[in-house]
């Protein structure tokens, strides 16, 4: 559905300390800027945001437009060995949820990805998705539950709606009508900072 572009963005400002850990965005194109500058993606505007706040972390961007659960699973290690994260935010299931897949196999990809991110000594915070209602209550219902059950079988923090206060507003979607403006993205980073500024503080 989406052209299989791979986003790998390491984002070293010089404003990062010596020795900054690493945060792993791990995603689909809803995370690679699809669409719009990749300075105006809210991927990029987290590490503008934690430089002007001075943490100590830089930002890398493994988010592949088209990505699914299952292309996500597969490359987690590669991209655990490459980038070392101590903390990846897991913002996959999208292109699962609008192609109709099957949610257990949802769950289980996304539970590969929490468990090898976890062996690797990273903490995870899981972005959840949620469909259209055209897709029918009872997949709109299940597929969102898929995501608060992982955070509670894996005890992580959940960032229950990455498209919280964007979704269903047409004026912040590209002509595509799936891609978020730049406009969006502010908030799109706010619904992710909720979740991850504990973790930050924790750190």
């Amino acid at each position: 559905m989406f052209p299989l572009v791979l986003i790998a963005l390491a984002l070293l400002g010089s404003g990062h300390a010596r020795g900054a850990s690493t945060i792993l965005v791990y995603g689909d194109s809803l995370s690679a800027a699809y669409g719009i500058a990749q300075k105006d993606g809210w991927v990029a505007l987290l590490d503008k945001r934690l430089k002007e706040r001075q943490h100590n972390y830089i930002v890398a961007n493994a988010s592949i437009s088209g990505e699914t659960s299952s292309g996500g699973a597969s490359r987690i290690a590669a991209a655990l060995a490459t980038h070392r994260p101590r903390i990846v935010i897991v913002a996959l299931g999208a292109n699962d949820g609008l192609r109709g897949l099957p949610l257990g196999q949802l769950h289980d990809n996304l539970a590969a990805i929490v468990r090898a991110s976890r062996k690797a000594g990273s903490r995870v915070l899981i972005a959840g998705m949620r469909m259209p209602p055209n897709y029918g209550p009872q997949y709109t219902r299940d597929f969102e539950q898929v995501y608060r059950a992982l955070a509670r079988e894996f005890k992580v923090p959940l960032a229950p709606f990455l498209l919280e206060g964007v979704a269903g507003k047409r004026e912040l979607f590209l002509d595509d009508n799936l891609h978020p403006t730049a406009q969006a993205q502010p908030l799109i980073l706010e619904n992710v900072w909720r979740a991850l500024a504990p973790m930050l503080k924790s750190s």
